[in-house]
C-alpha cells in the first residue's frame, strides 16, 4: 500500500539484509545480430490468474462527482478489450479489479485524524449494526463499469476492521500495538461483515471472485497517514478460520487470499534463519501452506492455495533484483511445490538510479520499461500467477497510478495532490505509457493461459538487453510472446516459421499500435514493449 513519507519507507533497504545467500548476477552488454527466439512448449509452468488494478481512494470521488463522459473515458482506459478502426486496442483490458472496502474513517471526518480527504474512505456497515448499501457510490459506479466492460475477476480488498470494531475507534492502529486493531471478541463480527458485503453483491450481480482480508501486516500502521493494522501470523490465521467458514456456510464462492505482504521476504522465508529479529509476521508461506504447520489452512473452505506479497523495496540494484526473485521461487516452493503466488500490490517507492524515486509522477517511457521489467521477473522468476498495480488512478505528483489526474492549469500538467479540493468534481485525464505497458500483457495474457518456456539465442542484460516471455493459450490455440526491449537500438527477432502476425507495440510514440508482422522477422523498436500474438 502507498506510503509516502511514512515509517514503513524506512524498510527501504529492509530486504537487502534478508535475502543475500547468492551471488549477484553479472550484467553484460549483448551483441546487436538477430535474435532468434526458442520455445519449449512441453516446458510448462504456472497458469495466469490475471492482471489487475485497484479503485483506491481516488475512484470514490472521480465515480461520484466527476463528468460522465470523463468517467467512462478512465473507464474504457482501463477495461476496454475494443479496437478502434485500425485494430488498435482502446484500453488495457485488466482481468482484475480490486474494490476497496475502507473503515469509515470519512464518516469520522476531521476526528478520523486522516488529514487528507482521499484517504479516508465510507464504510458499509453502521455503528447500531445496520447496512447503507448506498455508500462506495463512486468505487460502485467503476466496478459496474468494469463488468460491463467484460473484466473476468474482481477483488475485495480491506486495510483495517471498521473504526466501530477497533480496539481504539480509529482506522490506524494505537503506537506500540502490533496486535491486529480489532477490539477483543470481535473477530467473527468483523468477519461477518465482510462476507455479508460480498453476499449483497453476489445478490445485486457482481460476485467477487476473492477476498483479501489483510493488507501489508508487517508494518505497525501506527499514525493516522491511511487507514491500516498490523496483525501477527496466529491472527490472521484465527481471522481466516472466521471467514472460511462464514463464506462456506453461506454457500459463496468467494475465495480467500492472504498475505498482501509488505515485501517478497516477509512472505517467503523467517527473519530469524537470516539473523534478523522475526515478530511474529514473517514467514507466511511456510506457516499458513506447509502441509507440516499447525497452523496449515490451505486445507480450509474457501481458502486459494496462493500466497500473496508486494514487490516493494527488493527491485534495485538490478543484480539483486533477480537474485531475491530466484530465492523467493525456492523458498515458495519448499514450503508447498503446490503454492501459488500473487505479486498483488506494486508502485515506486524505492530509490534507484533510472528514475531516482517515486516523486514526481512520470508518463513516459522512462517509468514504464523500469516497471516492465520488474513485471518480466516477476512472472519468470518468481513464477507469479498475477501482477497487480496499486492504484488505478491518481491525483497525486507521484508514480503511483495508471491514469493521471491534474487541473490542467498549466497545459501540459497542472496542479495535482489532496490539497486540490477541485480535482474531487472534475479535472484532466491524462494517460500514462505505463498503462499500456501494462496492457502489453493484461490486454493479451488472459486468465487460464501458462506461461510456457522460451529463450532467446543470446543471453540478455536485465540492464539493456531484451526480455521475453510466453503465454499458451490452449483453448484457442495460441501462444502470446511478450517482449520488452530496454536498449536503444531497434532489435530483430525470428519467433518461428514466416507468416503473418499480430503485434502490438508500446513506446514513446505508440500506445498498443496494432501492426502485421512476419513471425520470422519481428522488429522491436528501441525503448519499447512489443506483443506478438501468433
Amino acid at each position: 500500500m502507498e506510503r509516502i513519507n511514512t515509517k514503513a519507507s524506512h524498510f527501504a533497504g529492509y530486504l537487502f539484509f534478508v535475502l543475500t545467500a547468492s551471488p549477484a548476477c553479472p550484467l553484460w552488454s549483448q551483441g546487436q545480430k538477430p535474435l532468434e527466439v526458442k520455445t519449449l512448449f512441453e516446458v510448462k509452468y504456472q497458469v495466469i490468474d490475471g492482471f489487475g488494478a485497484s479503485d483506491a481512494w481516488r475512484a470514490q470521488f472521480v465515480g461520484k462527482n466527476w463528468p460522465v463522459a470523463k468517467k467512462n473515458r478512465i473507464a474504457d482506459l482501463l477495461f476496454s478489450r475494443e479496437d478502434d478502426d485500425a485494430g488498435n486496442p482502446k484500453g488495457i483490458g485488466l482481468s482484475i479489479w480490486r474494490f476497496y472496502l475502507s473503515s469509515g474513517t470519512a464518516e469520522q471526518g476531521d476526528s478520523s485524524d486522516i488529514g487528507n480527504p482521499w484517504r479516508r474512505g465510507e464504510c458499509f456497515l453502521n455503528a447500531d449494526g445496520t447496512y447503507d448499501w448506498s455508500k462506495h457510490e463512486g468505487q460502485r459506479w467503476f466496478l459496474q463499469a468494469a463488468k460491463e466492460r467484460g473484466v473476468e475477476r474482481f477483488l475485495a480488498f480491506g486495510n483495517a476492521a471498521p473504526v466501530h470494531l477497533s480496539k481504539n475507534g480509529k482506522g490506524y492502529a494505537t503506537k506500540g500495538d502490533i496486535h491486529f486493531n480489532v477490539k477483543p471478541g470481535c473477530m467473527d463480527d468483523y468477519a461477518k461483515y465482510l462476507v455479508d458485503v460480498m453476499e449483497h453483491f453476489s445478490r445485486n450481480g457482481i460476485s467477487f471472485d476473492y477476498l483479501s482480508p489483510i493488507n501489508e501486516p508487517q508494518w505497525n500502521w501506527d499514525g493516522p497517514g491511511q487507514e491500516g493494522t498490523p496483525a501477527l501470523n496466529e491472527e490472521i490465521y484465527a481471522f481466516v478460520r472466521y471467514l472460511s467458514h462464514e463464506l462456506s456456510i453461506r454457500g459463496l464462492k468467494t475465495k480467500i487470499v492472504i498475505g498482501e505482504a509488505g515485501t517478497i521476504g516477509h512472505a517467503s522465508i523467517s527473519m530469524a534463519s537470516v539473523g534478523m529479529r522475526s515478530n511474529g509476521r514473517d514467514d507466511q508461506a511456510r506457516f499458513f501452506f506447509s502441509e507440516q504447520s499447525p497452523f496449515y489452512i490451505g486445507d480450509l473452505p474457501n481458502v486459494e492455495k496462493t500466497i500473496s506479497a508486494h514487490s516493494y523495496h527488493s527491485v534495485w540494484p538490478l543484480d539483486k533484483q533477480v537474485q531475491y526473485r530466484n530465492m523467493v521461487h525456492r523458498a515458495l516452493n519448499a514450503a508447498n511445490p503446490e503454492l501459488g503466488y500473487w505479486m498483488s500490490e506494486y508502485c515506486i517507492l524505492q530509490r534507484n538510479g533510472e528514475i531516482r524515486s517515486g516523486g514526481q509522477r512520470d508518463l513516459g517511457m522512462n517509468t514504464a520499461l523500469y516497471v516492465a521489467r520488474i513485471i518480466h521477473h516477476d512472472l519468470t522468476l518468481c513464477h507469479a500467477k498475477s501482477w497487480q498495480w496499486w492504484t488505478a488512478i491518481t491525483q497525486c505528483d507521484f508514480k503511483d497510478g495508471l491514469v493521471y489526474l491534474d487541473d490542467g492549469s498549466n497545459a501540459d500538467t497542472g496542479k495535482m495532490g489532496g490539497h486540490v479540493e477541485s480535482l474531487q468534481h472534475d479535472g484532466v485525464v491524462r494517460e500514462s505509457k505505463l498503462l499500456w505497458v501494462l496492457g502489453n500483457y493484461a490486454r493479451f495474457v488472459r486468465p487460464g493461459m501458462i506461461r510456457i518456456e522460451c529463450s532467446l539465442s543470446e543471453e540478455q542484460s536485465a540492464e539493456d538487453g531484451l526480455l521475453i516471455s510466453a503465454y499458451q493459450d490452449v483453448k484457442k490455440g495460441r501462444v502470446v510472446y511478450v517482449f520488452t526491449n530496454l536498449s536503444v537500438q531497434e532489435r530483430q527477432v525470428g519467433v518461428g516459421p514466416g507468416k503473418q502476425v499480430k503485434t502490438y507495440t508500446t513506446d514513446k510514440k505508440d500506445n498498443l499500435r496494432f501492426s502485421l508482422q512476419s513471425l520470422d522477422d519481428v522488429r522491436i523498436p528501441e525503448r519499447s514493449v512489443v506483443t506478438v500474438v501468433n
